[in-house]
């Protein structure tokens, strides 16, 4: 599993554009007319949002307390030093916990049976093998440090007990969470964006001129945001310290 895990870890980002153009598919819808009523659609736009909302702001509580490099090193896992700290001190992985969270989310906001019920779980084995991976990797460079970290965190179980001391205790930087999240955040919020308007077209009335409109209008402001985090953090008027 740890060679299956660095294979993954450096193909990740491939992996996600992958998982988006997943969302689209056809499929059997999770809520259905026929078992939920004619207002079914509802529960997968809520409960969806609510859920793909609490993925990015998991990421985003960890990127702006302390943040963790995810990139790795030449396309390996690679880590300077143990963060413990922030989020880090609740769960080991809470980045990867926002991720899955986000793409549950958009799944269950897709109202698609195939992607929330066989694509998510193929995605929490990559996931649980990546984790691995980096916890080999952490365990040779760390060692006893690692291993004590191990005991005291669980993997992906978060510990509730102190969230309130961590924030209380620690400063979210919002620009360095921004600066490493608009890409991402970009590119989910279109996500939301292109699903809510075209997997629901009575949203808009069965009107595909509003339709196209809302869509385009929306994706500008986003774009807007985009390039405008990108200015800041290219002319180094925001750094991600």
């Amino acid at each position: 599993m740890i060679q299956i895990g660095n294979f993954f870890f450096k193909y990740r980002n491939f992996l996600f554009i992958v998982l988006y153009v997943l969302l689209f598919i056809p499929s059997p819808p999770l809520f259905s007319e026929a078992i939920f009523g004619a207002d079914y659609y509802w529960i997968a736009i809520v409960v969806g949002l609510l859920i793909t909302i609490l993925g990015q702001a998991i990421r985003g509580a960890t990127i702006g307390l302390a943040y963790i490099v995810r990139g790795g090193k030449d396309k390996k896992v690679y880590a300077e030093h143990l963060v413990t700290e922030g989020l880090f001190s609740h769960v080991r992985n809470p980045l990867y916990i926002g991720n899955i969270l986000m793409l549950l989310g958009l799944g269950i906001l897709a109202n698609s049976l195939i992607y929330t019920v066989i694509i998510i779980p193929i995605f929490l084995f990559i996931y649980q093998c990546i984790v691995l991976a980096e916890e080999n990797f952490l365990r040779k460079k760390f060692g006893g440090e690692f291993d004590i970290y191990i005991k005291r965190v669980h993997r992906w179980i978060p510990t509730l007990a102190g969230f309130r001391e961590t924030f209380a205790n620690m400063e979210f930087k919002w620009k360095r969470w921004l600066i490493k999240e608009y890409n991402t955040q970009f590119i989910w919020l279109c996500g939301i964006v292109l699903i809510i308007l075209f997997k629901y077209p009575q949203l808009t009335y069965d009107d595909a001129s509003l339709r196209n409109t809302i869509a385009a209008i929306l994706v500008l402001i986003f774009a807007v945001y985009y390039f405008t985090v990108r200015y800041m953090k290219k002319t180094k008027k925001w750094t991600a310290n």
